[in-house]
């Protein structure tokens, strides 16, 4: 995936919640553009958000390991 995929993903209003996964098989959901921050190379995405909205913690994902961006549908969202 390219930084400009994931750029355009973020700005994209309304905002369509989408799960990443990665070449490993592990998955992330991204339901707000806010829980994901773009770097050069590298997606930080905010895990365990808590009532308040407030990330728990965030994992580092290489864009080079990005294997599929899916929307997420609206009965998960």
């Amino acid at each position: 995936m390219t930084v400009q995929t994931f750029r355009e993903m973020l700005a994209r209003r309304p905002f369509q919640p989408v799960k990443i996964t990665l070449s490993s098989g592990q998955s992330f959901e991204i339901r707000h553009p806010e829980m994901a921050l773009l770097t050069r190379t590298s997606l930080l995405i905010g895990t365990d958000v808590a009532e308040d909205g407030v990330p728990q913690e965030f994992k580092i994902v290489s864009l080079l390991h990005v294997a599929s961006m899916e929307p997420l549908t609206n009965r998960a969202a």
